[in-house]
């Protein structure tokens, strides 16, 4: 929220830097898609070793014969170290915590353990307003404590975040675990190809004994078509990639968070840091 939904208007945004090279793949992937979300024309990210290795062997991957020449040819596509660009932006990541968002924009989001912000402290006029409708639509107050912010369900899908790390993540949070009582809780895997190998790694057994549902890939509710929602202001914790008035369905409130973050809210019945979650 520092740079706002437009801070990327106008621009092909390359993200660089030590966080982004300890990054994994997938990841990076979702970084990327989110480009679109700070206004930007795309978002790239120099290959490395780790985008080498991510892609060695998949379907659709130069052959062994072909395979250093187009390495070779990989390593020439970072920008110079001396590159110059229109625009930089520096982020710290170091004290960085689990996001959730509050309101109906990717950018009205914060900290788990922070609390609503007060529409009145926004100097710019559209950000006013904007926040204002947002916490009206979401049924929330200036300074509640987004920390257990009592949820009705929990989604993890999407392209975005229901990859096959994602489901790792979120597996290793419910292992042991179970969905609070009258929270409705789907897991949707990102494509085909995730849903067999989560299968295959047993992954899916994690998510029924921890009561979610599985269902097939798909987009499912990641947006509404006119079919299942999750009903009018229903709360839904979901690690879908936005969040606008009515995207879950008719009067839908929800939270956009990581598949962990989803996990832990799912356990406890309220949005949830997945770092205080009692051990089992």
């Amino acid at each position: 929220n520092r740079f706002g939904a437009s801070g990327g208007t106008g621009y092909a945004i390359e993200f660089a830097g030590s966080v982004i090279r300890s990054l994994p793949v997938e990841a990076r992937l979702t970084l990327c898609n989110m480009a679109v979300e700070f206004g930007a024309w795309t978002g790239i990210i120099a290959p490395d070793e780790l985008t080498f290795e991510y892609v060695r062997g998949r379907p659709f991957a130069p052959t062994p014969a072909q395979w250093d020449q187009a390495v070779a040819y990989w390593r020439t596509l970072p920008s110079d170290h001396d590159a110059t660009f229109d625009k930089e932006h520096e982020v710290d990541c170091s004290g960085l915590a689990p996001q959730v968002t509050w309101g109906t924009s990717p950018q009205q989001g914060g900290s788990i353990d922070g609390q609503v912000p007060d529409p009145a402290s926004e100097n710019d006029a559209n950000r006013r307003q904007s926040a204002e409708r947002a916490l009206q639509y979401m049924g929330l107050e200036p300074g509640t404590v987004l920390n257990g912010v009592p949820i009705g369900a929990a989604f993890i899908g999407s392209c975005t975040n229901s990859r096959i790390s994602d489901l790792r993540e979120a597996a290793s949070v419910l292992r042991g675990r179970h969905v609070a009582v009258g929270v409705k809780a789907i897991c949707v895997p990102g494509s085909t190809q995730v849903k067999k190998a989560a299968e295959a790694e047993g992954l899916d057994q994690v998510f029924r004994d921890a009561g979610f549902e599985w269902r097939e890939s798909g987009c499912s509710m990641c947006f509404y078509a006119g079919g299942e929602s999750f009903g009018l202001e229903q709360r839904v914790v979901t690690s879908t990639n936005r969040n606008f008035e009515n995207r879950q369905g008719p009067r839908t409130r929800s939270h956009l968070a990581s598949p962990a973050t989803v996990a832990a809210s799912a356990v406890a019945g309220s949005l949830a840091d997945v770092r205080k979650l009692a051990t089992v």
